[in-house]
């Protein structure tokens, strides 16, 4: 990442920014690994955590099936949803974070899933999205492995909303069960997947039901106990970089997760804590 585009991110003279924490990881770099679809994940989900753990310091690594560069979801970004856009698609000013994380060149340049060296990795996290093109994430076996094995090895991951089913299925080679059982998990709920597809199903058919199950409903089935899952406030706030406390997120030691876009900053301040808790024990 060059100079000139950190500082379209971030202001130079904050010591939130490229000073305090990025200065204390300077010798021992912190590396972050995105797991992404060949296509179709939310952008919020993806960008806004780009953005935080770039700010403190984190060298960040994208992942795709195929090592080809992925793309967000064109209807989150671009097409939007005719009059309930303002309500479904990520503000405006996230949408210009996708396009500058886009034209990184870690973006630009992934690596294939087989070819990850999580040895070198020390967060992994996976954003979630709703068109179909999500599922070639979801449903690769080669992402199952790699994020069991960070998993098992007790290191920080992090997911979202539909990226919250990647680990769901991934299985514990010790135990046979879902890396799930035994933690305390929250992902996109039913009441919000429900609400956007009755919302949305006249004109775009099931595009918000990825699956025929719901997410709450396939990853509470994989827990050890139905009340490991979390759903946060009956009605979400939209969380903000300013107020990242209106979001939910659910920590069970070094895995955290979030139900939506809406909680994204709040997932991110929580992923930026990984870093700092490096930081210190180092």
């Amino acid at each position: 990442m060059n100079e000139a585009l950190l500082s379209t991110l971030f202001d130079s003279t904050s010591t939130e920014g490229r000073l305090g924490v990025h200065s204390a990881l300077v010798k021992r770099p912190f590396r972050a690994l995105v797991l992404l679809p060949e296509r179709d994940f939310d952008p919020s989900e993806a960008a806004i955590p780009w953005k935080a753990l770039l700010r403190a310091g984190a060298e960040i690594q994208f992942a795709t099936p195929t090592g080809d560069p992925s793309a967000a979801d064109d209807r989150l970004v671009e097409k939007g949803f005719g009059p309930l856009s303002r309500l479904l698609m990520p503000p405006m000013a996230t949408r210009e974070l996708y396009r500058t994380m886009a034209a990184a060149p870690e973006f630009q340049r992934p690596i294939q899933f087989s070819d990850v060296d999580l040895d070198a990795i020390h967060l992994v996290h996976v954003p979630g999205g709703h068109a179909k093109g999500v599922k070639t994430l979801l449903e690769s076996e080669a992402a199952m492995r790699l994020v069991a094995h960070h998993m098992r090895a007790d290191k920080p991951t992090s997911a979202v909303c539909h990226g919250v089913l990647l680990l769901a299925r991934a299985k514990d080679e010790a135990t046979g069960r879902s890396i799930l059982y035994g933690r305390k998990t929250t992902a996109l709920t039913a009441t919000l997947e429900n609400t956007a597809w009755t919302l949305t199903r006249a004109f775009l058919g099931d595009y918000y039901r990825t699956y025929s199950q719901s997410v709450e409903a396939e990853v509470t089935s994989v827990l050890e106990r139905p009340a490991h899952f979390k759903r946060g406030p009956l009605l979400p706030k939209k969380d903000s970089e300013a107020h990242p406390e209106r979001g939910f997120v659910v920590r069970d030691h070094n895995y955290v997760s979030a139900r939506w876009p809406g909680d994204c900053h709040a997932l991110a301040h929580a992923m930026t804590r990984f870093i700092e808790e490096a930081v210190r024990a180092s």
